[in-house]
């Protein structure tokens, strides 16, 4: 394997034993003996549970044990937490959820777990848990946001009022804001909903777990995003045992977008069992359950309230957002939506801003962190209200965005709300985006499509996100005399290609060949306790992380390489992998410099989040809609960004396509639609909730214009979720434009599925 540095287009050293079916989920761990847990989950989304009868299923063939709440409370077991505190307006805490890992007296959300069935089979257990008696007495349920909030909805709690959760403010000064608005020349008002998703990984959620009597240690597989997070929680919180009694270890992981960060109820339960019956226990979600219990994403009801100058110069941006919180308030899910705030300045000059959020409380599945976290609901309500705001004023909407732009010569510029930007052109990354999308051709383009009884449109969307914040991560180095050095670092991979780029970075900076290079992670028994993928920080924490460790050895190395070769420290020059007496050709090399210091050539080094990165671009789309059927068919997209400085160019495009397709994937098809009256999930299943597919996308324009970070040393900005951010607003700008010559319409909802957008073409006939 050559020599790898940073900035060239590596493929993934991991795909090789992917692709030749070698890799390790977690379903691909095999223990002896291991027994097999079906979770037995409530069909009803709010009810009392009124008597369960267990003894015809402990009876069944093959069942090991049956177990229920009061099982796991009568053991001590603690309930999943919320890791987020909050403060209300008023000065009181946010209210409580409790999440016990089986549910007791009541039920909130369809597929809430109400007990565990754990047999020799699979099929076993799933018969004995048809022998399982449960009596439910049901009760009102609320699924949507907006009717949550409505005076007399069912509640969700029955101690939390109107279903409100928490009330707070964000932004530096409300009366600023009401100030702005007063003297306004023109209010632009926009009621928008962002739809809830679900995060759909190739890769279900799992957990097997075996346990050592002889030491009392458990150890628990499971695909994270991090297993350190996982493995404080379920010691701590839940199985109440000293954390040097539980081993937490991820394999390959397929895919998560946000949602394998968080600690759910089966973790915890497997692991217990396995402690309880001394034997392993394994559970791998069937799609169907991922449905109904994996945390989902979105589900904002919004209004945007966007006040400017006559000239069309923003002076204010009012918000009030209700977040749905479903059933239980998740490990970050209050957190989410609060990410929300920092980035409703944009890339615009806003001199005043202010945020009301209200979490509410119903009783659908919990929602915390998909892919964006925050900053997909707040551009796609900033760049929609933009968009509404120019077609008022009478302006073009690159117009009405270049008279607001923050400028190069602002850097670094501090927003009303938190964000310190320290680079960017946002106007030049725009113009290049307009010209790769041959923007002053489309008139042309459109005429010819109405002439086949088409409707064009096209629309952009100005993007930016605030990344590299949370936790540190702490990695540890050790170069082996053999001649391998071995990185540990706490993040996790799922499908980034962490190693790959651990690997540049290491190569690069050591000097040495790409396959002397190995990566571990994913096992709390031996990478360092700091650590967790998310938000878009790999490289901007963990890289530096590595790269700083990196040095660090090689300073270590030189004091060993100078005691051998009997010179001064001073005297010897690193290079190549090898430390040289200057002027001479006595050298030593990297792994004989490890020998000299007798086997032991290690580095620790721990990044904190020291500032944020704000990566940025456009995101240019072009849409054909036929209104015979309403479908709306992307004919050309594209984007370009800035990431600061690309270390892997090759997988940086790929962020930006699986990003990017995620995003039209919630502007067109996606929808976790629930009844209104029943609360029961209606798009439960592949046959209803409608995925993105290769025919829904066309091949994707991808540009860079990249401005170095200033903040970190590698100059880096975050990449991982950008399409994500970028894609609904331009994708739903672009159909609102196709439809606005014909009906006039100015807002949509998402996903603009084709009966809706039919519905909207007829409506405007009568």
């Amino acid at each position: 394997m050559p020599r790898f540095a940073a900035g060239q287009s590596v493929t993934r050293i991991e795909d090789d034993s992917l692709l030749r079916g070698a890799g390790r989920y977690c379903d691909d761990f095999h223990l002896a003996r291991a027994a097999h847990a079906y979770f037995v989950r409530s069909p009803h989304a709010h009810a009392k549970i009124l008597r369960i009868d267990a003894s015809a299923a402990r009876t069944a063939s093959g069942v090991v044990a049956v177990v229920t709440g009061e099982d796991a409370a009568s053991d001590g077991l603690g309930e999943i937490p919320c890791l987020i505190p909050v403060t209300n307006l008023d000065g009181s805490a946010r209210a409580e959820t409790p999440r016990p890992v089986l549910a007791r007296e009541r039920v909130r959300h369809v597929g809430d777990p109400v007990a565990v069935v754990i047999a020799e089979t699979l099929a076993l257990a799933r018969d004995a848990a048809e022998r399982l008696a449960i009596e439910y007495e049901p009760l009102p349920a609320i699924a949507d946001t907006r009717a949550a909030i409505q005076p007399g909805a069912p509640r969700a709690w029955d101690h939390i009022p109107e279903n409100i959760a928490f009330d707070i403010g964000l932004g530096e000064s409300k009366t600023a804001v009401e100030a702005a608005f007063a003297k306004a020349a023109h209010v632009t008002r926009l009621e928008l909903i962002n739809n809830r998703l679900v995060a759909n990984p190739m890769e279900p959620r799992a957990a097997l777990a075996e346990h050592d009597p002889a030491s009392g240690r458990t150890t628990l597989y499971t695909p994270s995003q991090g297993p350190h997070h996982l493995h404080g929680q379920i010691a701590d919180a839940v199985l109440r045992i000293g954390r040097d009694k539980l081993r937490v270890v991820s394999g390959n992981v397929g895919g998560a977008f946000g949602m394998k960060i968080f600690l759910y109820p089966e973790q915890p339960i497997v692991a217990w069992a396995a402690r309880r019956l001394a034997r392993a226990v394994r559970w791998t979600a069937e799609r169907g359950e991922s449905f109904l219990s994996d945390a989902q994403g979105r589900d904002h009801y919004s209004i945007a309230e966007l006040a400017s100058d006559r000239e069309g110069r923003f002076l204010a941006l009012r918000v009030t957002t209700w977040a749905n919180m479903g059933a239980y308030l998740s490990n970050f899910g209050p957190f989410i939506p609060q990410l929300a705030a920092p980035m409703l300045s944009g890339v615009y000059r806003i001199p005043a801003i202010w945020m009301n959020l209200k979490g509410v409380v119903t009783n659908t599945v919990p929602v915390d962190a998909y892919r964006g976290a925050g900053r997909p609901e707040a551009i796609y309500l900033l760049e929609r209200v933009i968009d509404v705001a120019a077609r008022e004023l009478g302006l073009a909407p690159q117009e009405l965005r270049r008279r607001n732009f923050v400028a190069p010569t602002d850097m670094p510029y501090q927003t009303p709300v938190e964000s310190r930007y320290d680079s960017g052109d946002f106007a030049a990354i725009m113009e290049r985006a307009m010209q790769n999308a041959r923007w002053a051709e489309f008139p042309a383009r459109r005429e010819e499509a109405q002439r086949r009884g088409k409707l064009r449109g096209i629309g952009l969307a100005m993007y930016i996100e605030r990344c590299g914040g949370g936790p540190g991560d702490t990695v540890a180095l050790k170069v082996d005399p053999a001649g391998t050095v071995t990185l540990f670092s706490g993040m996790q991979d799922n499908g980034q290609g962490h190693a790959t780029t651990f690997v540049q970075l290491l190569s690069e900076r050591l000097g040495i060949d790409a396959s002397r290079i190995r990566v571990v992670q994913g096992d709390t028994d031996l990478v360092p306790p700091e650590g967790l993928t998310g938000g878009s920080r790999f490289l901007a924490i963990g890289g530096i992380a590595a790269q700083s460790a990196a040095g660090e050895a090689i300073e270590k190395g030189r004091q060993a390489a100078a005691r051998e070769l009997e010179v001064a420290a001073v005297d010897l020059e690193y290079e190549e992998g090898e430390f040289r007496v200057a002027g001479t050709d006595r050298k030593l090399s990297l792994f004989d410099a490890a020998r000299a210091a007798g086997g032991k050539l290690e580095a620790t080094h721990t990044r904190a989040p020291e500032a944020y990165t704000y990566p940025n671009g456009c995101h240019l789309c072009e849409v054909e809609i036929d209104p015979d059927t309403g479908e709306a068919r992307i004919v050309r997209y594209t984007v370009v960004d800035d990431f600061g400085r690309a270390i892997n160019p090759l997988l940086l495009e790929g962020q930006v396509h699986g990003g990017t397709v995620q995003g039209i994937g919630q502007a067109l098809l996606e929808h976790a639609a629930y009844d209104p009256e029943s609360a029961q999930l209606l798009t439960g299943s592949f046959m209803d909730y409608a995925m993105p597919r290769a025919d829904d996308v066309p091949s994707l324009d991808c540009g860079f214009q990249h401005v170095p970070c200033a903040s970190n040393p590698l100059g880096v900005k975050g990449a991982g979720e950008a399409g994500a951010v970028g894609a609904p607003a331009a994708v739903v700008n672009a159909v609102v434009d196709a439809l606005y010559a014909e009906t006039g319409l100015r807002h949509l909802d998402m996903p603009l599925a084709r009966e809706k957008i039919w519905r909207a073409l007829e409506a405007r006939k009568r």
